[in-house]
């Protein structure tokens, strides 16, 4: 098995614990998986790799946590941040082509740092609130994918802004996620990142992370739901700013 996969049996095993670890952050609140997988993963495969093999972990993880939140998510906020993002992708992939693909990475993470910053210390951000914030939002997460893979970040930002309850932002997070997934296929199908290499791998991963997904989602419990924003805020800032510490030591 571990030969069709074309790893090395201790990359494997590493690529395994890191999907669980990342699947309980995902289960409690509702997006990062894919972050912290990449964050950690590049050290054993190349992102190139690792993208068609975090789209299995993501659909995994949608799967199983997309009925609750198709009941609690606010769909409007779901359907103006998707169609914003659709809109916003062309011109990130578009601007790609021009600039330093660095740059732009340090440059969207370090906006991302700053702005949960001035959440984390409950500076009010009102513009976010509105419709023109909302639509904004959804534009720049798809300019920001094009840009440096981090979109998903952007929309939990925004998501995180309002005073909507804990379990109603973490329920637009995973229908968000569950519909931007079934878009990204089209594009990895498109490009030819998808093969059947990486979907072997994906698949043999995905158990790893369903349970961890499992996991997590018991750890979000009503007691716990006044840490959910906090915690959330703190891990946008610590992925954020491992991604530009990396970027850093890669220059």
């Amino acid at each position: 098995m571990i030969d069709a996969l074309a790893l090395p049996t201790d990359h494997f095993l590493w690529l395994t614990l890191i999907c669980f670890v990342a699947g309980m952050v995902r289960g409690f609140s509702g997006f990062a998986l894919s972050a912290v997988v990449m964050a950690v993963g590049v050290i054993f495969l190349p992102p190139i790799a690792l993208i068609p093999i975090l789209w299995f972990q993501e659909m995994t993880a949608s799967l199983l946590m997309v009925r609750g939140g198709w009941k609690e998510a606010n769909h409007r906020t779901v359907r103006g941040l998707v169609i914003g993002s659709a809109i916003g992708l062309p011109i990130g992939l578009a601007l790609t082509l021009s600039l330093p693909v660095e740059t732009s990475k340090l440059v969207a993470l370090s906006v991302i740092v700053i702005l949960a910053a001035t959440q984390l210390t409950k500076l009010r951000l009102p513009f976010l609130a509105s419709r023109p914030g909302l639509w904004g939002s959804g534009v720049l997460a798809g300019i920001v994918t094009g840009l440096a893979h981090v979109g998903g970040m952007v929309v939990a930002l925004y998501v995180l802004a309002s005073n909507a309850p804990a379990r109603e932002m973490r329920a637009s997070l995973v229908l968000y996620l569950f519909v931007s997934s079934m878009v990204s296929l089209i594009t990895h199908l498109l490009f030819g990142v998808m093969t059947s290499q990486s979907a072997l791998q994906g698949l043999a991963l995905a158990p790893a992370s369903a349970l961890g997904v499992i996991a997590g989602k018991a750890l979000f419990r009503p007691n716990w739901e006044p840490y959910y924003k906090p915690f959330c805020l703190c891990l946008l800032i610590g992925l954020a700013t491992l991604g530009i510490l990396r970027q850093g030591i890669g220059a």
